[in-house]
């Protein structure tokens, strides 16, 4: 297996992408530095005293740099066939297909479950030692390099691309020297461990928020008695009217209409992917054609909750309040916007209470559900039988949850400060446009000691 590494030119179709494709190391085919092991099929016919029930990692388990083990499924082998499939220490997993950003996601296997075994979508890479350390070949599979290779000899459809043994085994895999695959390897480990700890963090907070938002809408903040609804209790003093007494729905603008000759403007456009629940993603706005005169009509507010007209279960009704982050922007039809009286309700109170357990429930109660998915309609999103305490209690309990939002909001933006530099490290280290050793130590970066 201990091939010589060879100086590669990386031509095409390597080369098509990435803007600077490394030089400086040789490389050897991944068949060459490792051994490639595929793995167990499901639904093959055992006689029961040939086999054996363990713990295997599907497709599911196997993530973009880490291995999500919350849910560990078994299945039936061969006892003969323990060790052709187990898992060993150290063994690179890698997914055979999926989306074209993902092909060829995984990480490291570090034996967290002995014995487990592994699905036959799921490639196990069990490199040589002597060239080649597994976080490093990992984290080289996750790159740019790596990705563009697997773009370039996978099988494609529409939506979806896979790769099969005999491309992965012929991968180029770039070789430096051992010591500095640990220090490369070690600095990557060190953003990542970073970024998990803000995801935990993240997780912590929001399971806080949930559980704040349950309390704060069944019992209020004056510990007075409680009166019955069709959503649950509720404090007996709050008053309970539907959505369309005190606020107004608007509806959005729909894409790929015809417009005949009419004037037209392109507009900035709020869509689904931007409605996050308890927040907004704003990072990528799309623009939508509409008629001028339509501006006005579907123009958002500041101040206005946006809500998703549809979504998986959990996440029906999701969103928040619309800031007028971007001048003269719309919304998507699938998207509502929901504008209060100002007088009765705070729009900060209304779209806490949206995105909480009470909020939830009535979206559930009243939704049009399929297997998977479920929607509210205009008529539905009107009758919400909205909470209304007195305007000083609103603004208190606004107050606490702002508070909570605050630490969420700085939660992510250092996520996604994290993440942006492990990306860039991950090129650039992957690629020899930087050598680690003219890195900067990444505590101030990182937030580590």
């Amino acid at each position: 297996m201990s091939a010589k590494p060879k100086e590669h030119g990386l031509s095409s179709p390597l080369s098509d992408g990435l803007e600077n494709p490394p030089s400086v190391w040789p490389s050897v085919l991944l068949s060459d530095c490792a051994v490639v092991q595929t793995g167990v099929a499901k639904g093959r016919k055992l006689a029961e005293r040939e086999s054996i029930t363990v713990p295997y990692l599907r497709v599911a388990n196997v993530q973009d740099g880490y291995l999500d083990l919350n849910e560990i499924k078994t299945i039936e082998i061969k006892k003969s066939e323990l060790p052709r499939f187990q898992l060993q220490h150290g063994d690179v997993l890698l997914t055979e297909g999926g989306d074209f950003d993902k092909l060829g996601r995984g990480f490291v296997w570090h034996g967290q479950i002995d014995p487990c075994v592994h699905q036959n979508h799921v490639f196990a890479v069990r490199v040589d030692r002597n060239q080649l350390t597994p976080e490093f070949f990992a984290y080289q599979a996750q790159s740019s390099y790596g990705k563009a290779y697997f773009l370039s000899v996978a099988h494609k459809t529409t939506n979806l691309a896979c790769i099969n043994t005999t491309k992965l085994k012929a991968f180029p895999v770039l070789i430096p020297p051992l010591p500095e695959q640990q220090k490369i390897a070690a600095v990557l480990g060190v953003v990542q461990r970073a970024m998990e700890q803000q995801e935990r963090l993240l997780a912590l907070t929001a399971e806080l928020k949930k559980t704040l938002l349950h309390q704060l809408f069944t019992q209020g903040l004056r510990h007075e008695p409680q009166k019955p609804t069709d959503i649950g209790p509720v404090p007996e003093s709050w008053e309970v009217l539907p959505l369309s007494d005190c606020a107004v729905v608007q509806t959005g603008a729909a894409k790929g209409r015809n417009f005949k000759g009419n004037e037209t403007i392109e507009a900035p456009y709020l869509r689904v992917a931007n409605v996050q629940s308890g927040y907004l993603n704003l990072t990528e706005m799309k623009t939508i054609t509409i008629q001028a005169k339509e501006l006005l009509r579907y123009a958002l507010h500041d101040g206005d909750i946006v809500l998703t007209e549809g979504g998986d279960f959990d996440k029906l009704g999701r969103g928040f309040i619309w800031r007028g982050q971007i001048k003269d922007c719309v919304h998507q039809n699938h998207v509502f916007a929901v504008r209060v009286d100002r007088k009765r309700l705070l729009p900060e109170f209304f779209a806490h209470q949206s995105q909480s357990q009470y909020g939830k429930a009535y979206f559930l109660s009243v939704a049009h559900k399929t297997t998977n998915l479920a929607c509210i309609n205009t008529t539905k999103l009107k009758a919400f039988p909205v909470l209304i305490p007195s305007m000083e209690e609103q603004q208190e309990i606004v107050a606490a949850l702002e508070g909570i939002d605050a630490k969420l909001s700085t939660v992510r933006r250092k996520h996604a400060t994290l993440t942006a530099l492990f990306r860039t490290l991950l090129h650039q280290l992957m690629t020899a446009q930087i050598r680690v050793d003219q890195l900067v130590p990444l505590g101030a970066a990182t937030g580590s000691e």
